[in-house]
Order: C-alpha cells, then structure tokens, then sequence
C-alpha cells in the first residue's frame, strides 16, 4: 500500500502540474527505504531514488535482523517461513532486471536492524546491471544517522545526486 500511496501522489502531483514528470524522485529510510527500492522496482514512475538503510531482501531481513525485529515481518507480510514465496515476490533485490533509474545508497556500518549487506548486495546487483548506482556507507552509524556531520554529508550527498541526474 506504502509503494500505491507513493506512486499516486506523485501521479497526482503532476496531473495538477505541481511537479515535472521526467524529475520524479523517492527517498525513504529504513521501511521507506524498502518503500523506495519497491517503488523504482515494482513501478515505472520515478526517474530517481535514494535509499537509506532501506530493505532489499525481506527473507535476509528475517534471517540477519537482531531479535527484537524477528518476528516483525510475520504480523507486516505473513508467517515465514510458512509463506516464503510471498517474501521472495515482494523483494526488490529479486527484480533488479526490472529497475532502471539511477539510484543512491547510505547505510550505517554498524546497523543491526538492516545490517549493511541488505544495501551491499542490491548495489552490486545493479553495479553488475550497468546501471547508475551510488553507495555512501558511514562506518560507527547504526539504524537511524545520530552524527550530525553524517546527517549533513548524506542530505548533501543525496542533493548532489539529483542535482547530477536530473541537470539542474
């Protein structure tokens, strides 16, 4: 629904002519960020993404996250491993053919929530792809940036890149 909500809001955006249609870009962090991978995966809308800490492989998920988030998936999608083709349908990380805009990456190195290699492997997955695909890790980040000089190289980071795919 989170993917639909995204999707429709920028259709509409530009059906209103508030947004230009060939500039459309997501960004989510952590279940956005799955949002975000989902959403340049699963639908052909936005022109650029930026991830963060975001979800590319939901059975992973379940099988690297820390205990207090194991069994968080099963109330979200269903009871795993019982419903295992349904995870593997809704991971972006198994679709990556069909992905095809430039896309950012940021991820603590030390996150245990979403380890790194959730990031780690959609990136070369796409790097192998050709496609345009940029990766910034923070060595001592977790889940969530709590350094402000981290915070501030990721936005400008992240406005950088748009700024080169989209020219402005």
């Amino acid at each position: 629904m989170d993917v639909d909500d995204c999707v429709n809001g920028a259709k509409y955006l530009v059906e209103q002519g508030k947004v230009d249609g060939k500039k459309l870009a997501i960004t989510g962090s952590s279940a956005g960020g799955y949002t975000t991978l989902a959403a340049l995966t699963f639908r052909d809308v936005f022109q650029a993404g930026a991830s963060y800490y975001g979800i590319s492989d939901l059975e992973a998920l379940v099988r690297d996250t820390h205990k207090f988030e194991s069994c968080y998936l099963d109330k979200l999608i269903a009871p795993y491993p019982e419903m295992q083709p349904l995870y593997q349908e809704r991971s972006p990380i198994h679709f990556t053919h069909r992905l095809s805009c430039p896309i950012i990456f940021f991820q603590g190195l030390e996150d245990k929530v979403v380890p790194p290699s959730q990031a780690e492997m959609m990136v070369k997955a796409l790097q192998e792809k050709g496609l345009n695909v940029v990766y910034v890790p923070f060595p001592g980040e977790q889940h969530g940036f709590r350094r402000a000089e981290n915070i501030k190289k990721a936005i400008e980071a992240e406005l950088n890149f748009y700024h080169q795919i989209f020219s402005l």
